[in-house]
C-alpha cells in the first residue's frame, strides 16, 4: 500500500480546506518545492497534487508551483485539478507528471477520459469525489446526480491507471476515512482504488493497513501531517510494510 501525502495549491501556496470549502484554506506552506522535497527526503514514493484554483475555473492555474514542485523531487506525481481536455492531458505528461487526474471530465466527458487512456496507458486516473454517495464535481461546488459506484464502473473497461476516491463530508475536518464506503467501491471495481479524506493519525493508518491491504493501492493524506498527527516517514514505511 502507498502514503500518499497531498499538496493542495490555492494562489501558489500549499493549503488545506475544509470539506473542499475554498473560504476555508489554512496555509501551511508558501513554497510547494520546498514541501515536496520534505516528503520526499521522508522516504515517500509518490506526490498527490491538486491545482485546487485550475478545479474551480477548468483551468491550469498554479502551473508554476507544480513545475517547481517537478523540478524539486525525483519520485512521481500525480496531478488533478483543471485537467479538462486532451491538451492539458498530454502538456502535464510530457512535463513530468507521471499520472493526471480526471475529476470533472470524468463526469461530464466520459469519452474524454477513454481517449485519454487509450493515448496514454497507465497514465490517466479518475477523481471521484463524493458527498453522500454522490459524484461532485467543478472543485466540489456543484453536486450531480450520478452515484459515485456508476461513474467508477463506467471506466472498468477503459485502462483507468486508478481511481482517486475521496470523501468530501470528511475531508479537512479529521473524523476519520469512511473505510467502509471505500472498501465497497474497491470490491466493486477491478481499477485499482486509492482512497483519501479525513485520515486523522499513526493509529487509524494502521488499523487501514490492516483492514484494507490489499483492497486499496494507497491512501491519501493532508491536515494530518501538517498538523503534526501524522509523521509522513512513519506512515510512507508503515503502508509500504518496512520494519518498524
Amino acid at each position: 500500500m502507498i502514503f500518499f501525502p497531498a499538496i493542495d495549491l490555492k494562489e501558489g501556496q500549499c493549503v488545506r480546506l475544509v470539506r473542499g470549502d475554498m473560504r476555508q484554506a489554512t496555509v501551511f506552506n508558501t513554497d510547494p518545492a520546498a514541501q515536496a522535497r520534505i516528503f520526499m527526503e521522508a522516504g515517500c514514493e509518490w506526490l498527490h497534487v491538486v491545482d485546487l484554483d485550475g478545479a474551480v475555473l477548468g483551468r491550469p492555474v498554479n502551473t508554476d508551483p507544480v513545475v517547481s514542485i517537478l523540478e524539486a523531487v525525483d519520485i512521481p506525481v500525480q496531478l488533478g485539478g483543471g485537467i479538462r481536455d486532451l491538451e492539458t492531458v498530454a502538456h502535464w505528461l510530457n512535463s513530468g507528471v507521471r499520472r493526471v487526474i480526471l475529476g470533472t471530465a470524468a463526469l461530464h466527458d466520459p469519452n474524454l477520459v477513454k481517449e485519454a487512456c487509450h493515448l496514454h496507458p497507465g497514465r490517466v486516473a479518475v477523481g471521484i469525489d463524493a458527498a453522500d454517495g454522490f459524484v461532485a464535481v467543478e472543485g466540489w461546488a456543484e453536486l450531480s446526480e450520478m452515484k459515485a459506484l456508476d461513474l467508477a464502473l463506467e471506466f472498468e473497461d477503459a485502462g483507468v491507471a486508478a481511481i482517486v476516491y475521496t470523501d468530501i463530508d470528511r475531508d479537512g475536518v479529521m473524523e476519520g476515512l469512511d473505510i467502509g464506503a471505500a472498501l465497497v467501491l474497491a470490491g466493486a471495481v477491478s481499477t485499482p482504488v486509492i482512497a483519501a479524506g479525513g485520515v486523522s493519525s499513526m493509529a487509524e493508518l494502521r488499523e487501514l493497513k490492516e483492514t484494507a491491504e490489499g483492497a486499496l493501492e494507497g491512501i491519501i493524506s493532508g491536515r494530518a501531517i501538517y498538523d503534526g498527527r501524522i509523521d509522513p516517514a512513519a506512515a510512507a514505511a508503515l503502508l509500504r510494510g518496512a520494519p518498524s
